[in-house]
């Protein structure tokens, strides 16, 4: 599932090594785009959403909507942005986890110095839920019934804190792996991740 805000630059490239004899279809949700972004991926075959809002959360929650209706649902899902053509080429490692030990969530984990924001939000991730993330970077693969489980709502830039803290909070299994390539530089809702962090801790 790739999440594509004005990704015609990168686009074509990601979608161009991704592992196709292992998936059973590549998703792209069009988060509003002003560019060539939704002809490149229908021009690479992929199936193609739009979320009119150009959320991030509300992306991927269209295309988990998309997942659910549909009579045979995934086993598991990757989440690759658009921005990220590096990752493709690590879409066997993030499954594998998963299919060789029944792992439920692994994270890819990138290249290159943090910033002090993702610090103290790995942080205090580990001091409430005493599981500490390496990364929190948005290329991800899970299980789908895992994913269900979650319950996600966050229709922002708090979605990738949102399924970390909700994972730890429900005991999952995690792992990460590490991704190919340099981090890609995006903008990272703070304030959202600090309420998905306390609000997660007072429930039962």
């Amino acid at each position: 599932m790739v999440p594509a805000l004005n990704h015609a630059t990168s686009l074509p490239a990601l979608l161009r090594d991704l592992p196709h004899r292992q998936l059973r279809s590549v998703v792209v949700v069009d988060r509003a785009s002003t560019d060539r972004t939704s002809e490149l991926a229908r021009d690479a075959g992929a199936l193609v959403l739009r979320e009119p809002s150009g959320g991030y959360g509300a992306a991927c929650l269209r295309a988990l909507g998309h997942f659910s209706s549909l009579p045979r649902v995934p086993d598991l899902l990757v989440f690759i942005p658009g921005d990220r053509p590096a990752a493709a080429a690590a879409v066997p490692m993030l499954v594998a986890p998963i299919i060789e030990r029944g792992v439920e969530l692994v994270l890819g984990t990138e290249s290159g110095r943090r910033k002090v924001g993702d610090k103290l939000v790995a942080g205090l991730i580990d001091t409430v839920y005493r599981h500490r993330w390496s990364s929190l970077g948005p290329v991800r693969a899970m299980r789908f019934p895992a994913l269900v489980a979650l319950g996600m709502s966050d229709r922002s830039a708090g979605w990738d804190i949102e399924m970390l803290v909700r994972a730890v909070k429900l005991g999952l299994s995690c792992d990460e792996v590490p991704l190919p390539g340099e981090a890609t530089a995006s903008g990272r809702a703070y304030g959202r991740a600090l309420l998905h962090i306390l609000r997660h801790a007072t429930m039962r």
